[in-house]
């Protein structure tokens, strides 16, 4: 169990973390020892001969790398109601769902109390380093966090998101008033029945507590960005509600509505207030400080998928600083951020060693995937104190919720150690994301190119709202589609050059010797309706995801039909590269 509120001392969180980071070698041996001993019955590791051995070198030998593919069979029968020992030696509680958007459709993790444990060591790590440089005094946090829907499996788990089953957590409540101060929402407008509905309270309970508010969050950058894009649509609305004290008729939940009553009263002298801040905004420029002046950071996850809205972020943040979350997935968490005066682009992670073992696949030189070899991996995984700083590597997770040498599909690249605990910066996902002869591009090269891109269409004062992509093979020979929804209209010579330089910014060698052999067509840009996105957001929540879990999908394959529905139907304009 974790610390009395009355208990939890910052300064011995501090000492724990330097005494394991300094002896991470012995913590791994000892946590996969643990790991080993609590499921030593599962049928998993029984049927591959690990006969109770709990050294490293034991488990490697008998224990293969896998995906999520190979366990699914596993994790299928433990959600059908199979109770017996299948991957955990305990019975799992319930079962997290990834965001689904890089397979078009939700994949089941399995979930214990042991995962919650890993989370609030996660927490209480990086919130004691936060606090040392940018202290919260008693304030109040407006979190931009919303429960998704969830449901119970054929066997009666309860399933949803990763964050929903930490929301939930009766523990997770004590955790943010030790580690992050309290929301200024209700528990009713967190789980409300409506993101919309949601959301808006959000931004409603943020104005009304604006001066004791000290923190503004997420679970990712996204969903601050896309709750200040919706204040930019409603912020009269909400005015007029705090003015009359009267909650406005779009919120239509019941639970909501009675929650809000308690809060909401007439308060003409703040709706003018906010009304003249808004209105003395150039652009919205700095809209978060001149909204609530007490905050000290923006805090959420920054990196990886969601560097594309640091720009547009920064813009409502104005001289506030952006302070990256932690390092983790669906499956568990991995490291945490504990330099958070660095800027979300250099961000590092040091890894807990005492959250799960940890094994790193090396690339080759050319940071490419290594190739199969008589069914083995070349090279072999290295263990967690043993990586090379400037090298680049994919994650192997082993975790206590039945994740055995999980390939994560990230790669990382290893900036220093603390201590004897690496310290890692996330590169990008392992899998290629736009391939159609020998190009390889993945998702950084995709963002890449937009943000290239991007810098002539700001000559115009617009910007890109939001992307995706597409491989079309429907002609020969096949080619690249990169959707955009922009903020206003551009004109076609102006398209035109970003398509041209959109092209021209994917350098791989590959790419660059496809297109001029005409192996690889003219890269085609296509201009989407506005609200494009909302609608694809919209769909992947109807799939049972949360908006502080979502991730935009930057390619769109065969398995996401419905969102590459959504696209072709919002397409207003298209052009193609004259680059080649």
């Amino acid at each position: 169990m974790l610390e009395k509120v009355e208990e939890f001392n910052m300064d011995k969180v501090i000492d724990d973390f330097e005494a394991i980071t300094k002896d991470a070698e012995r913590v791994q041996k000892e946590t996969l020892r643990k790991i080993l001993e609590d499921n030593a019955s599962a049928e998993y590791l029984q049927n591959l001969g690990l006969n109770g051995r709990t050294d490293p070198e034991s488990f490697k030998a008998c224990v293969p790398l896998v995906t999520h593919k190979e366990l699914e069979p596993y994790i299928r029968r433990m959600a059908d109601g199979d109770s017996s020992p299948i991957l955990t030696g305990k019975p799992i509680t319930g079962m997290s769902l990834s965001s689904g958007t890089t397979q078009g459709k939700p994949k089941f993790v399995p979930w214990n109390e042991e995962l919650f444990d890993t989370t609030m060591q996660i927490y209480k790590t990086s919130f004691v380093h936060r606090n040392r440089e940018f202290p919260i005094n008693n304030g109040k946090a407006l979190n931009f966090i919303y429960g998704s829907k969830h449901f119970k499996t054929k066997g009666g788990l309860f399933a949803g998101t990763a964050t929903t089953n930490v929301f939930r957590n009766s523990r997770y409540k004590w955790i943010m008033k030790v580690v992050q101060s309290r929301n200024c929402s209700p528990d009713e407008v967190i789980f409300g029945p409506d993101f919309h509905q949601s959301l808006y309270c959000h931004l409603l309970c943020g104005l009304i507590f604006r001066e004791e508010v000290q923190l503004v969050s997420s679970t990712f950058a996204h969903s601050i960005v896309h709750a200040f894009r919706a204040f930019e649509q409603v912020w009269e609305e909400l005015v007029a509600d705090i003015r009359e004290g009267v909650l406005s008729s779009r919120i239509t939940a019941p639970s909501i509505r009675n929650a809000l009553s308690k809060l909401i009263k007439p308060n003409p002298e703040l709706a003018n207030l906010i009304y003249k801040k808004c209105m003395g905004l150039s652009n919205w420029y700095g809209l978060i400080p001149e909204l609530f002046p007490n905050v000290k950071y923006i805090y959420g996850i920054m990196t990886g998928s969601m560097e594309p809205y640091l720009k547009k972020l920064r813009h409502y943040a104005g001289e506030l600083p952006l302070l990256t979350a932690d390092y983790g997935s669906s499956e568990g968490w991995i490291a945490a951020n504990v330099n958070p005066k660095l800027p979300p682009e250099y961000a590092t992670y040091t890894v807990l060693p005492q959250i799960g073992y940890f094994e790193f696949i090396p690339l080759t030189e050319n940071n490419e995937e290594p190739k199969q070899t008589d069914g083995f991996l070349q090279p072999e995984p290295v263990g967690l104190t043993h990586v090379k700083v400037g090298v680049e590597y994919e994650i192997v997770v082993t975790n206590p919720a039945g994740l055995y040498r999980y390939r994560l599909g990230d790669v990382v690249k290893v900036m220093g150690f603390h201590n004897s605990s690496p310290e890692l910066k996330f590169i990008r996902r392992s899998s290629l994301l736009l391939n159609i002869n020998i190009d390889k591009n993945t998702e950084r090269d995709l963002q890449l190119s937009v943000e290239a891109a991007s810098k002539i269409l700001a000559e115009d004062k617009l910007e890109v709202v939001d992307f995706s992509s597409l491989v079309d093979l429907s002609r020969d020979p096949g080619h690249y589609v990169i959707f955009w929804e922009i903020s206003g209209e551009a004109s076609e010579d102006l398209l035109r050059e970003c398509c041209n330089c959109l092209d021209r910014s994917f350098v791989d060698a590959g790419y660059v010797s496809s297109r001029k052999v005409n192996c690889i067509g003219p890269l085609e840009l296509r201009i989407l309706r506005r609200g494009t996105f909302q609608k694809v957001l919209e769909h992947y929540l109807g799939l049972g995801g949360a908006v502080s879990q979502y991730k935009t999908p930057r390619c769109v394959g065969p398995a996401n039909t419905r969102v590459l529905q959504i696209l072709s139907e919002n397409v207003v304009k298209n052009c193609f590269s004259t680059a080649f």
